[in-house]
């Protein structure tokens, strides 16, 4: 048996599936495609997340494509959160090229276009159905791990939240938080220290800030209502296809602390919504975090925690989350250690620190006889890849470089006339696109402190009638001399004095 055999029978009992799977492409050995040498990717192991990574223009977004179309052919629904905006072309099939047609004769698959059940999402104000939470979803712990907010400050908006719970002030968006704040400070500065005790001035003008700037950055739009139900983030349409919901986030790539804040709140609602899966034999959800290093550029240390938390927690709800981005370093290395399946594209290596990264990347994977790992690294073409998958057991697969099979929808966006239907034919964005400002603490409040002014300036006005009254009763004493004289205590004595010698 020669190498070539030897590489065939490798690869094709490492990655022999028992189970329900979708197949990636083939493995490569020495620049070759090995013809139905098939790297396929188990579902029942998805949950334990993944890594997609690689230089920029090596083919990230064309395997993030596949992936997506794999699994809502599955019935398996799909949150994509695209960044670069080039993932709408899933709802339009491929037109279909000769390079395509060459690519899967050499793997051995038949090539098949198709397009698939897109719904457009956003939290912003470009076109989708609108994606929400309240501040009261999000609770006082997560809303000061967003904030970076100190321990004291973090108590206190602890106290907030328990104020206004006990008070029945919904808090819904972040003028309602705001007000509180301020009304906790100033005219609701005794009512609340004698509830709750004592509250910094200084401690809530630092709170404040942070919320303005959370509110810079676009949070005034994701915070309010409707609420986005995640359930309809699992759907399946009527031909059994697992829908993809493609988050729009073109504008957002400068407000790192916007899409941190949202992909948390996403997750811990994910997290407390769906049930305990048990082994079901394939996720709930797969959720692809396009340039992942948005996420953790400039998250502080509890912010970090809570996404690792979250990341290790959520496998068990059947919930599988992939972090696309350049280079895995960008990941956290505690996160980076929960990722079961990696895709690795091709690094470039143009200075020193860049071969130092490569070196570092090739660790992540599994040795192997077949591959310099480090080397083959730099040599891999557009749309292959280094990978390797858990098996049904939970066990990392043999490492494959892979020519991936091609995207069977198309890969470009839709027109702006495509997309206006798609949007169109949204079958829940009436339900939220809808502009809901239903009174919440913001209103109480205000309405509490008018009615406070108004009573007192009644208080105000009633001291001033009495102090008149007062005033004028005593002018008249002044100004009648008969009753001066009689009340006057030469005038009593010697009443008193008559009253004695009548008597005797």
């Amino acid at each position: 048996m020669d190498r070539k055999e030897q590489f065939f029978n490798h690869i094709t009992e490492g990655y022999q599936s028992k189970g329900d799977y979708f197949v990636l492409g083939s493995a490569m050995l020495d620049g070759e495609t090995i013809k139905n040498a098939y790297v396929k990717v188990p579902l029942k192991t998805l949950n334990r997340h993944g890594l997609i990574a690689g230089a920029t223009g090596t083919g990230k977004t064309k395997s993030l494509q596949v992936f997506a179309e794999s699994l809502s052919e599955k019935g398996i629904p799909v949150l994509l959160m695209d960044v670069k905006g080039d993932l709408s072309g899933l709802a339009q099939p491929s037109p279909g090229h000769p390079k395509i047609d060459e690519r899967h004769a050499a793997i051995g698959l038949p090539f098949e276009a198709s397009n698939f059940p897109v719904e457009i999402l956003t939290i912003s104000n470009q076109d989708g159905a609108r994606m929400r939470a309240t501040v009261s979803e999000f609770g006082p712990v997560l809303l000061a791990r967003i904030l970076d907010l100190t321990d004291t400050q973090e108590g206190i908006v602890s106290v907030l939240f328990k104020y206004c719970d006990d008070n029945k002030l919904p808090l819904l968006d972040l003028k309602d938080f705001r007000k509180v704040l301020q009304y906790a400070t100033g005219e609701g500065k005794e009512e609340i220290q004698n509830e709750y005790g004592r509250i910094s001035t200084s401690s809530t003008g630092s709170i404040l800030r942070k919320i303005v700037a959370l509110e810079q950055q676009g949070g005034d739009l994701f915070f309010g209502e409707k609420s986005f139900e995640v359930d309809d983030l699992t759907r399946v349409d009527e031909d059994g296809k697992g829908v993809i919901s493609i988050l729009r986030l073109t504008d957002i790539q400068d407000k790192p602390q916007l899409f941190s804040t949202f992909m948390l709140q996403l997750l811990a609602e994910v997290y407390a919504t769906f049930p305990e899966q048990g082994d079901s034999g394939q996720p709930e959800l797969v959720i692809f975090i396009d340039e992942a290093h948005l996420v953790f550029k400039e998250a502080s240390k509890a912010l970090m925690s809570q996404i690792e938390s979250v990341v290790k927690l959520i496998r068990s709800k059947g919930v599988g989350i992939f972090f696309v981005t350049q280079n895995p370093k960008d990941i956290p290395e505690d996160v980076l250690a929960q990722l079961g399946l990696k895709i690795q594209h091709a690094l470039r290596a143009f200075t020193a620190k860049d071969r130092k990264a490569i070196k570092l990347a090739a660790q992540n994977y599994p040795d192997s006889e077949y591959y310099d790992t480090d080397k083959v690294l730099t040599e891999l073409g557009i749309g292959e890849a280094f990978v390797s998958v858990l098996d049904r057991k939970g066990r990392p697969t043999p490492l494959a470089a892979t020519m991936m099979r091609a995207p069977r929808s198309r890969m470009d966006v839709l027109s702006t006339k495509e997309l206006k239907q798609l949007l169109n034919n949204s079958k829940i964005s009436t339900k939220y696109n809808k502009e809901i400002d239903r009174e919440s603490a913001y209103e109480i409040l205000n309405k509490k402190i008018e009615k406070a002014h108004k009573e007192s300036e009644k208080e105000e006005k009633r001291a001033t009638t009495r102090s008149r009254k007062t005033s004028t009763r005593r002018r008249s004493t002044r100004m009648n001399p008969v009753l001066k004289v009689v009340t006057s205590a030469t005038f009593i004595r010697g009443v008193l004095g008559i009253l004695k010698r009548v008597m005797k």
